[in-house]
């Protein structure tokens, strides 16, 4: 950062580019799902939505599909905190005060087994059924009239560290691809690596439209978000109106930009992926093992270090604790009396019930470290837990 400051501390987009930005693009689309060969940098998380939105409605008109003006999410989603991310987000209680000005959006039920299933149904059937509702959303809103779906590979902040089934998401790509609907994919918690790859729809073996990453892109060092784009998407929205219609003084900062390449390339040179997969293993192993005997964590889950703890008075039937328990931030207050911090949640269940932690360490995080984090989390809980439980 030092080092790009003395070069360049600031250039407008609208008339310059630099050798960070550039590298930066040319590093993402390199190890991108293929066929997202460009790139729209950010500030930003909420930010980096709000561009896909935009591209998502530029690309229907620049298609004369001017009537494509609906967008499907998930329930039990969080996309961000400006007017057009919070639109599609599915969280009631951070929507709740804005709700008059937030834009119609239609949502489905996310893919959360532990929840959702019923007796006795397969994965497969799961991921079936619960993918396939997408397209019966999109037939009773009208074909023509949905622009883009938007999902989180692996829901972070309303729903603790759930990931889709198998075969989820290359269904939902199938539907989008036959109703010409864009696919959104919103790594902005998920991505970068936390679950174990740099993509986090790597996993899934399917190519969305549209992609979204902020938060570990730069690790903290510089506020920066980007927006990958298929070709396709591209192509289009500049053979419109000859460029997309969107822009912020200070998106792909050099600084930012500079930064973010600096943290990208000590995570692939230091090999922090692969340690990323067996740290989180060996996290959840010990998390299951140490949580298991208080007979409340209903669903340990999650990929790489992004984990959940889903918490529950009854573990037989999945029986939520109370609302007016607070446990969640309860144990929140707890963890960070002991040294701990951690992601509170609630009301995963509906109707406000439901508590989770999420559970998001650094990639460098030790075998002993992750004991130090487990010990802690436990003795968080026991303490916030009524004397009763």
């Amino acid at each position: 950062m030092c080092e790009q400051a003395r070069k360049l501390a600031f250039a407008h987009t609208a008339f310059f580019t630099h050798e960070p930005g550039e590298e930066l693009a040319e590093f993402l689309t390199q190890r991108a799902p293929e066929g997202l060969d460009h790139v729209v940098f950010t500030s930003g998380g909420s930010e980096a939505i709000e561009t896909a939105l935009k591209l998502a409605r530029q690309f229907h008109v620049a298609n004369s599909a001017n009537d494509r003006t609906v967008f499907i999410a998930r329930q039990f989603s969080y996309h961000g905190a400006t007017l057009g991310a919070l639109s599609i987000s599915g969280n009631q209680g951070r929507r709740a005060p804005y709700e008059p000005l937030l834009a119609p959006c239609h949502f489905i039920a996310p893919c959360y087994r532990y929840r959702h299933a019923r007796p006795g149904e397969s994965e497969q059937a799961y991921a079936m059924r619960t993918a396939d509702a997408l397209e019966e959303e999109i037939l009773r809103v009208g074909p023509g009239r949905v622009a883009a779906f938007i999902a989180e590979p692996v829901v972070g902040a309303t729903l603790g560290a759930v990931a889709a089934d198998i075969g989820y998401f290359k269904r939902i790509r199938e539907i989008c691809t036959r109703h010409g609907v864009l696919m959104i994919a919103d790594e902005v918690m998920c991505g970068m690596g936390r679950t174990g790859t740099l993509f986090a729809m790597k996993q899934e073996g399917v190519t969305p439209d549209i992609l979204v990453m902020a938060k570990g892109l730069g690790g903290g060092y510089q506020p920066i978000g980007a927006t990958l784009l298929h070709k396709k998407v591209h192509d289009v929205v500049t053979a419109g109106r000859g460029r997309f219609e969107h822009g912020h003084t200070y998106m792909g900062h050099p600084m930012a930009t500079a930064a973010a390449l600096a943290v990208q390339m000590v995570i692939e040179e230091e090999g922090l992926l692969d340690s990323v997969v067996r740290k989180g293993q060996i996290l959840r192993d010990m998390l299951s093992e140490a949580l298991g005997p208080l007979g409340i964590a209903g669903d340990v889950r999650g990929r790489g270090l992004m984990i959940g703890v889903e918490l529950v008075e009854d573990t037989a039937t999945q029986r939520p604790f109370p609302a007016e328990l607070r446990l969640d931030q309860r144990i929140k207050d707890a963890a960070m009396e002991a040294g701990l911090i951690i992601y509170p949640g609630r009301g995963s269940a509906g109707d406000g019930l439901g508590d989770h932690v999420l559970i998001a360490p650094p990639y460098i995080i030790s075998e002993s470290e992750i004991a130090i984090l487990v010990e802690r989390l436990e003795r968080a809980i026991k303490a916030a837990l009524p004397v009763s439980a």
